[in-house]
């Protein structure tokens, strides 16, 4: 499984990705999950992918070559952030169709979810879902973010903090605490965790990270949240029940 989750706010974007794919409990591996197309000063495309490995990886492998031959369509060359959900969407048709057609009979599911968040220069922030059947769909302001992979655990924590105008750094605690929840729940997702924050109309690709167990700040928000909880549940009245 994976938790993958990203969000579009006023001042930027932040996304967060873990890198745990198992299939079965022998054979558990580590792969990014967060993946850049990023030309400097033009336009910074963030892709986050859930499901089949295999599918996602056929997926950004083909973009990436793609993005070599300038004459046809590709994630380096596409006018707006629409179009390449639209490219995105095309690619995942292909990809499964494909696979799938090889796969006549078989139980395997090529199925995979994707986030795609970015700036293309000469329009704001986007951020999309795509789903396996290709389509999609785009945050607002409304709903200022997605989550792909085992979600339901860090939900909650998004839907009390998260706002349209939540700043950045508070936007990426919030990110962290969400994961850290699905951390403690369920055990097919795991670190370390690939993190980014994309600041509005910078173009820049600087704030790449990848959090790790013993990386301070993610061990400190991890204790401080837990304590905090007990805290506020100690101090909760307890139910009276009529005898």
């Amino acid at each position: 499984m994976t938790y993958c989750v990203a969000m579009r706010l006023s001042s930027g974007l932040v996304f967060v990705s873990d890198s745990r794919t198992n299939a079965g409990v022998d054979h558990i591996s580590t792969f990014r999950k967060l993946h850049v197309f990023h030309q400097s000063d033009e336009r910074m495309l963030v892709i986050q992918s859930a499901g089949n490995l295999a599918t996602t990886q056929s997926i950004i492998s083909l973009l990436h070559r793609r993005c070599l031959d300038m004459d046809r369509s590709n994630m380096l060359n596409v006018e707006s952030m629409y179009d390449a959900a639209s490219l995105l969407g095309e690619t995942v048709r292909e990809v499964i169709a494909r696979d799938s057609g090889a796969n006549q009979g078989g139980m395997t599911d090529f199925n995979c979810n994707l986030l795609l968040g970015g700036q293309i220069a000469g329009e704001g922030l986007r951020l999309f879902h795509i789903y396996p059947q290709g389509n999609f769909i785009e945050a607002t302001q409304d709903t200022p973010y997605f989550q792909v992979g085992e979600s339901k655990y860090g939900k909650p924590i998004i839907d009390r903090v998260l706002t349209y105008n939540t700043a950045l750094d508070q936007a990426m605690q919030c990110a962290l605490i969400s994961m850290d929840s699905t951390l403690r729940s369920n055990l097919s997702v795991g670190l370390p965790l690939d993190v980014m924050i994309y600041a509005k109309d910078s173009f820049s690709a600087a704030q790449q990270h990848r959090i790790t167990e013993d990386h301070p700040y993610f061990s400190m928000i991890r204790k401080g949240w837990g304590e905090g909880l007990l805290s506020i549940f100690s101090q909760l009245a307890p139910l009276k029940l009529e005898d």
